[in-house]
């Protein structure tokens, strides 16, 4: 299968904030891409053994660390994921290998809205020196975005060995 890639580059030469921003949302765009075309249960196929993970699990995962990252820590808040088992008091205790009955769309649709909160909170933020905190830990918005960018490109790496066990599709 040939994927139609829409990700938009990112620029070249920018201010800090726009490349960072940039390169995060290309690294999202290269997770949708890789899911993209399949069937559900092509999404939640698993990877070989003795891994459980899918293209449907790091979507959760994604979500997730979305979440984490940007609304627990650099926001203050304590959301929760709607698949934290209940009784956890774990934001992100939950099993991304299991992606068990989670439907499709609701995952791509909790992922996407993850997603846009973050860059709300991003844009918002007067500068990337704003701190937010994880448990004794103190970390700049300079810092999660860049955490974020090698947390999705190295899963990025994982989708698309993924993606090609699945369908045979490769590329960047």
């Amino acid at each position: 299968m040939t994927l139609v890639d829409r990700r938009i580059q990112p620029p070249l030469t920018a201010d800090e904030r726009t490349t960072l921003t940039a390169m995060l949302d290309f690294q999202r765009d290269t997770l949708a891409l890789k899911c993209e075309g399949l069937s559900t249960e092509q999404l939640k196929d698993r990877a070989v053994a003795p891994s459980g993970l899918s293209l449907l699990g790091l979507v959760r995962h994604a979500a997730e660390v979305e979440r984490g990252w940007f609304r627990n820590v650099v926001n203050g808040e304590t959301s929760r994921s709607p698949w934290t088992p209940a009784g956890s008091t774990d934001w992100a205790d939950f099993d991304v290998d299991d992606a068990g009955d989670t439907q499709v769309a609701e995952a791509f649709a909790v992922w996407r809205e993850e997603c846009r909160l973050a860059r709300a909170i991003v844009e918002a933020a007067p500068t990337l020196d704003v701190t937010g905190r994880l448990g004794d830990e103190e970390y700049s918005l300079r810092y999660v975005l860049a955490h974020m960018i090698e947390e999705y490109a190295r899963h990025n790496g994982h989708a698309d060995l993924l993606r090609e066990r699945i369908d045979g599709t490769t590329g960047e």
